[in-house]
């Protein structure tokens, strides 16, 4: 199975896809061993690993790229964010392309006017509705297969109001959109009526600090929440615990004590070591296949070569 296709399964189960954010191949392996079904590429995240805030200053080709790495290093199926799409119909109907030609399972795709903020900050603007529906309509055409799922982002609570982030998620699922993401419900009361309002699947957007207000996994799966990502949460660990050992070297002038007990043979074991020692030798013996003793018809093929050669 596909890792889209697994994705599509897990959104039939009926149970909350939970997808923490990864930023590379590191975070990425952590959510996989942790045993979540799914994780999720943060753009923000991204952004930041190239030493930029998230204020759409990256392009399509450096976030694919991102994505690739990180679906290369695990095995559960990759949501990736899409930003605006990077232009109009035409570049989104390559960016869906090159997202699934990469192995991403999901997209979303946003209204923004592009170059987009985070969407927990002010100042943000909007496309119109006709625009932000014909770019949902071009990423639902160019998808190659119908298991990667196309998720339709709004941001439009913060700059035109709760009823039309309504109308806009449902106008996207006419257009073709699989799931709809609500930016930024600023209530617990707006997080509640997204699922019954809006007519499909919903993704809820779970930002420590953010516009929208906390609530717990179960809760968001009991309004009846499709997905659930989480794209600050190994990102801000992963600060601040950067943050902390580089306090402790200048406090104790020595390496800190880790946490837990490690080894470089310990940290590389995480990542396929075992694996990747086993192919060190595994080419150096030809297989016993390969060394087997010649069947009858490759023994005679000598002797019927010479016997063209005679004529």
């Amino acid at each position: 199975m596909s890792n889209a296709a697994s994705l599509r399964s897990q959104l039939r189960s009926g149970k909350l896809v939970v997808a923490p954010g990864a930023v590379d191949g590191i975070t990425a392996r952590a959510i996989e061993r942790a045993g979540f079904c799914a994780a999720y590429m943060t753009g923000a995240g991204t952004s930041m690993t190239l030493g930029y805030p998230d204020y759409g200053l990256i392009t399509m080709t450096e976030m694919v790229a991102n994505a690739t790495r990180i679906v290369n290093s695990i095995s559960i199926p990759l949501i990736s964010d899409a930003d605006t799409g990077y232009g109009n119909e035409l570049n989104v109907f390559r960016t869906v392309q090159e997202f699934e030609r990469a192995g991403v399972a999901a997209i979303h795709i946003e209204d923004q006017v592009f170059p987009k903020r985070c969407g927990h900050l002010d100042n943000k603007e909007v496309i119109s509705r006709e625009d932000y529906v014909a770019k949902i309509r071009a990423a639902a055409a160019a998808r190659r297969t119908k298991d990667f799922t196309i998720i339709a982002r709004t941001d439009s609570r913060a700059v035109l109001g709760f009823e039309e982030a309504i109308a806009r998620a449902n106008l996207a699922l006419a257009a073709g959109a699989d799931v709809v993401f609500v930016e930024a419900p600023q209530t617990l009361e707006e997080v509640a009526a997204v699922p019954s309002r809006v007519k499909g699947p919903c993704l809820l957007n779970i930002v420590y600090g953010g516009r929208t207000p906390d609530l717990p996994l179960a809760e968001a799966e009991r309004l009846g929440y499709a997905i659930a990502i989480l794209p600050g949460l190994l990102l801000g660990a992963v600060i601040d615990a950067c943050d902390e050992a580089l306090e402790g070297v200048k406090a104790q002038g020595r390496y800190p004590k880790p946490r837990t007990e490690t080894s470089p043979a310990l940290t590389f074991a995480r990542f396929g070591a075992a694996e990747w020692d086993a192919r060190r030798t595994a080419f150096r013996d030809p297989p016993a296949a390969a060394v087997a003793a010649p069947t009858a018809a490759t023994a005679t093929a000598p002797a019927a070569s010479a016997a063209v050669v005679a004529k």
